[in-house]
């Protein structure tokens, strides 16, 4: 049999990779661990490791004591060795995270985007502040996700339509390629919620869930085989416009608070509940906060008959199995209005998915964007040592 001239380089490939992949997930290693872990003898091992240093990859992270003899160096990923930014773009403010190849954040700010009318320039500034406070170079940032509210084409990756920000548009995407380089994605935000649940949220390890966004506007994650489904033109997920009974169909679809859910869950809608069951607060969270803090059983189960509508249509239609309540008025109710989801649901739908509360700390969108920006990275990175 003759062998392919590539096999061995695309063997070695592999091998790196796979180490590269173990010494993030579980590093730092011995050389005698990398090798175990891998299947890979001690020489091949040691070939490998001396391949990724000279790559600048890895590098000696410290000693373990063994038995007789010196002690074991310990090899880790070098975390400076590349870097990602992600990003959530409001019509007020635009936060940038910085994370190293490891996905450590090591800087996260917020800017004002001013006027806002040049998405590309408040972009660019963001990110060079970004930068500076984290000191490192642009040039070092491999990967760059940003998380807006609005339809993504899947197809083109543009920014189809965004009430919130009417200056991101089609053509965006290529400016911004333009100005920071080829690797920028932009995402749905709530996409991006999706992949941080799945990442380190209440959705490790569960390749069938959705996220419900509950919040100023109303989205909807869909994770199905362990992959987003975003739909044919990126309008999977937006529930606002689910046809509710009782409430009118939207006349003018550029309007999103015209959806028929948008007006049964809306702020304006459960503001107006809180007032009839006499429950305060500044905003409609506050407001969920101090019910599920006092017990305001009556206003917690209404406000879960609502959302229950919502999750029992996805439910008959996916059978996820697992939905996640997140946004301001989800991560405000908790677990007592997660529980009275699950429940109203359970009486009306054949399907009785369980309902559970976020798992993400901290900015669910720019987690997610971090999530997607180190996958690329790493396949950059990792992708091409031999």
């Amino acid at each position: 049999m003759t062998q392919s001239p590539g096999t061995p380089r695309l063997l070695r490939r592999l091998n790196d990779r796979a180490a590269l992949e173990l010494l993030l997930s579980d590093g730092p290693l011995t050389r005698a661990e990398l090798g175990e872990r891998t299947g890979l003898s001690k020489v091949t091992a040691g070939q490998l490791l001396a391949r990724l240093e000279e790559r600048g990859l890895v590098q000696v992270a410290g000693e373990r004591a063994g038995g007789r003899g010196p002690n074991a160096a310990l090899y880790g990923v070098v975390a400076a060795s590349a870097y990602v930014a992600g990003l959530e773009v409001l019509p007020d403010s635009i936060t940038v995270a910085v994370a190293d190849i490891t996905g450590k954040i090591v800087v996260e700010i917020t800017v004002n985007p001013a006027d806002g009318k040049d998405p590309v320039k408040t972009v660019h500034n963001a990110v060079q502040r970004a930068c500076a406070s984290a000191n490192i170079h642009q040039s070092q940032l491999r990967a760059f996700v940003i998380g807006t509210r609005g339809v993504v084409d899947p197809r083109t990756g543009d920014v189809r339509f965004s009430y919130d920000l009417p200056s991101w548009h089609v053509g965006v995407l290529a400016s911004l390629r333009a100005t920071l380089g080829a690797s920028v994605t932009i995402e749905n935000d709530v996409n991006l919620v999706a992949l941080a649940e799945h990442f380190y949220g209440a959705a490790v390890g569960q390749d069938d869930f959705v996220v419900i966004w509950a919040g100023v506007g109303q989205g909807l994650g869909v994770m199905l085989g362990g992959r987003l489904h975003r739909g044919i033109t990126g309008g999977a997920g937006e529930i606002g416009w689910l046809p509710v009974p009782g409430e009118p169909l939207p006349a003018d679809v550029s309007q999103p608070q015209s959806g028929s859910f948008q007006r049964l869950v809306g702020h304006d809608a459960l503001a107006g509940l809180a007032a009839s069951f006499g429950v305060t607060g500044r905003t409609v969270p506050d407001q969920v906060r101090t019910a599920a803090a006092i017990g305001a059983v009556g206003f917690l189960d209404a406000v879960a008959e609502r959302l229950a509508v919502g999750v029992a249509a996805v439910a008959v239609v996916l059978d996820p199995g697992l939905i996640v309540l997140s946004g301001d008025i989800g991560r405000a109710g908790g677990r007592q209005l997660a529980d009275r989801v699950e429940a109203a649901v359970a009486r009306f739908c054949p399907s009785q998915p369980s309902v559970v509360t976020t798992g993400v700390s901290g900015n669910p969108v720019l987690r997610g964007a971090l999530v997607a920006a180190l996958e690329q990275a790493r396949e950059q990175v990792f992708s091409d040592t031999v």
